[in-house]
């Protein structure tokens, strides 16, 4: 097993056992409670408790979120709902209140970590973390790598660093647009993504960008490919990929990804070709990505100003849910559009293959001209075997 921990986000069940099947250590997930992620689909104490049984078969671990920045109203039944998150089996509580985390070593046995919302940009503010005991500090995403690195020269407590995902405008988790134009808090789990939206910008009573054009905050997201030999170089305890609310397809390929480029960079010191792992992830990536601050200063590059560049992928087209090895049918939930005597692309957590498929057809036989209905199952026959999870793509 690596030691470094590989660290995903899921948002419900099913992305949870994508994520540990394509190679995270560890997930991190929202419950129904204390969870800044108040639009994603949060876990059930049921859902949880499955989550952690198909983990601990794994050997990997579930982190809970508890970072939400609580109100009086807020604080009724945290110690109660600690206790049956770690009789579920949860191994981690992340937390960006010393309440929270100090609640989470008095009653139970889980780990506490402090979140990145505490914005922790300093070797000094580490110590104190370490002095009241926790067991690992999320760094601040506006820190370089000499920052990180002379912060983990300091401290003996584990540190996580984000490697992918998308960026705040602002100071991490400390942006008031959502909160201000829209009334949704972005601290109490209802950001809405203000520095996302389209503006013009006026001068004067005149409009400024051109027509159809527009001037946004966004910035571009994270992408530490090219920074992980340096940060692995510093035996940082764990990589976070940031993304509850992305799709199981964004999820499995960047996590594979990054398990690739692990296992590659423990086994032989170097990355023989770092595009490889950047055309990778540009199969599911649908936002321009930069370094943010770990290789330099953010400059206008690391910014995006043009929405029409962020185009969804469609090549994604389907889950494989069951495989009869007696008839060799494949049975297949659609996600997007695809014709029947099509090569589709097979996209597994060990391996990638080509795929030729004739005839399609729905649950009750019928023979279709297309699978066009996302979510609708169906099936093909198929001589090779596929496997719950395996994912199609378009070729």
């Amino acid at each position: 097993m690596s030691r470094f921990e590989l660290l995903a986000p899921a948002g419900d069940l099913e992305k949870l056992k994508v994520a540990i099947l394509y190679g995270a250590d560890a997930v991190f997930i929202g419950g129904a409670k204390f969870s800044l992620r108040s639009r994603a689909s949060n876990f059930t104490l049921e859902e949880i408790k499955e989550g952690c049984d198909f983990a601990h078969k794994h050997n990997a671990k579930i982190h809970v979120t508890c970072n939400i920045v609580m109100h009086n109203i807020d604080t009724s039944g945290l110690i109660e709902y600690l206790k049956e998150l770690e009789a579920c089996g949860v191994d981690c509580i992340i937390a960006s209140s010393l309440y929270i985390l100090q609640m989470v070593k008095k009653h139970t046995k889980m780990q506490a970590h402090v979140s990145t919302q505490d914005s922790t940009s300093n070797e000094l503010a580490c110590k104190f973390y370490e002095d009241l005991n926790m067991d690992r500090v999320v760094l601040a995403r506006e820190l370089s790598i000499d920052m990180i690195e002379k912060i983990k020269k300091s401290v003996k407590t584990d540190l996580e660093v984000f490697i992918h995902g998308g960026m705040c405008v602002s100071i991490s988790g400390r942006c008031m647009l959502s909160n201000n134009m829209t009334n949704r808090d972005a601290n109490r789990g209802g950001c809405a993504h203000s520095c996302r939206w389209c503006y013009d910008l006026i001068e004067d009573g005149k409009v400024l960008n051109p027509s159809g054009d527009y001037f946004a905050m966004s910035s571009k997201d994270l992408c530490a490919i090219r920074a992980m030999p340096r940060l692995m170089d510093l035996n940082i305890n764990s990589f976070k990929i940031e993304g509850r609310m992305k799709s199981l397809h964004y999820i499995a390929t960047v996590v594979n990804t990054y398990r690739k480029l692990i296992d590659e960079y423990e086994t032989t010191s170097k990355i023989k070709d770092f595009k490889v792992y950047e055309d990778m992830i540009l199969r599911a990536e649908n936002r321009l990505t930069s370094t943010g601050f770990l290789l330099h200063e953010p400059t206008i590059d690391e910014q995006l100003y043009d929405l029409n560049l962020t185009v969804p992928t469609k090549e994604f087209v389907g889950i494989v849910k069951s495989y009869d090895e007696e008839n060799k049918i494949a049975y297949i939930e659609q996600r997007n559009y695809f014709l029947p005597n099509s090569t589709l692309e097979v996209f597994t957590p060990k391996e990638t293959f080509k795929l030729k498929i004739d005839d399609i057809y729905d649950l009750d036989g019928n023979i279709l001209d297309a699978a066009r209905h996302p979510k609708q199952m169906i099936k093909f026959k198929c001589d090779r075997k596929l496997n719950p999870y395996d994912l199609l793509r378009l070729n």
